[in-house]
């Protein structure tokens, strides 16, 4: 994962996570999931803007902009898919007991 974090990382990741669980109330994990992508991306791309004078700049860099965080993406997704299988018993707990 990106070192590029701090003190307050997690706070926020979980306050999105929060978020997403708050709507599992009405709407289906898929759904939930696929709204939370497109938020992330969309905001990323927003991020990315802000970074250039003008569309065709940012359009010169659009491939490094995929690259960069399809890579930072993958790394966190992998990182959390390894967490889950190792305390799989332990978080999946709650979901047998309900």
């Amino acid at each position: 994962m990106n070192n590029d974090t701090d003190e307050k990382f997690f706070g926020r990741a979980d306050a999105h996570i929060h978020l997403a669980n708050d709507h599992l109330a009405d709407t289906a994990r898929g759904k939930v999931s696929a709204s939370m992508m497109y938020a992330a991306s969309r905001f990323n791309a927003w991020v990315s803007a802000t970074e250039f004078q003008s569309g065709q700049e940012m359009a010169d860099k659009r491939g490094e902009i995929v690259e960069y965080f399809s890579n930072q993406y993958k790394a966190m997704l992998e990182e959390n898919i390894d967490n889950y299988i190792a305390q799989f018993d332990e978080y999946m707990k709650a979901k047998a007991e309900a």
